[in-house]
């Protein structure tokens, strides 16, 4: 499931999915920043200058599939648990497969229908790729009042990224829809997902 920061990817997940497997578990931490003298990629770079943390190079794409692969292969699998605060992962936790759908969500999400079409899954039946399609004002204010309340990042750099996702979010959704995923309003993904998909 994609969609904007803020659109709900998480709530939906967390009340529907049997497991919710979280994408922005597999940020990189901000020490794996070549910049920093780290042993990972250059981070980009947001116009503002701080690390533009909604750039997949940020995000370690790799490992979230091998997690993916593992968990319907095996049935369990082992994710970070990843703080946004410190840009650092805290821990592990072992995801199994419980009686009802994996939902996958995170801000990266428009890189896994390409993902499991190579593995065979085939789309529409193996597997839904749904975009929450809402306006994206309220989607602004309920992101920046979860990033205030969770203390995710200094104010100053929320208004910052707030301003520029808002503007540029109908590049993120054309973006995804290319990528094969179908707008779903969020009242019609509550109805899909609470009947299994």
């Amino acid at each position: 499931m994609g969609g904007a920061s803020g659109a709900g990817k998480s709530y939906l997940a967390r009340t529907y999915g049997r497991p919710h497997l979280q994408l922005d578990s597999f940020y990189r931490e901000a020490a794996d920043d070549a910049a920093a003298g780290g042993p990972g990629p250059l981070f980009p770079r947001t116009e503002y200058g701080q690390v533009d943390w909604d750039d997949p190079v940020t995000w370690n794409g790799q490992a979230a599939v091998d997690a993916m692969v593992e968990l319907l292969e095996t049935g369990r699998t082992r994710v970070p648990e990843y703080s946004i605060t410190e840009s650092a992962v805290i821990g592990h936790a072992t995801l199994e497969l419980a009686d009802g759908p994996v939902v996958a969500e995170g801000i990266f999400a428009a890189e896994l229908p390409r993902v499991l079409s190579r593995l065979g899954l085939r789309p529409g039946a193996d597997f839904h790729a749904w975009y929450i399609d809402q306006n994206r004002f309220p989607t602004a204010a309920r992101r920046f009042a979860r990033d205030v309340a969770e203390r995710r990042k200094p104010v100053p750099f929320l208004v910052q990224r707030g301003w520029s996702l808002l503007r540029t979010e109908a590049a993120l959704r054309t973006r995804y829809l290319e990528a094969g995923f179908t707008p779903v309003p969020k009242a019609e993904l509550h109805r899909r997902l609470a009947a299994g998909g």
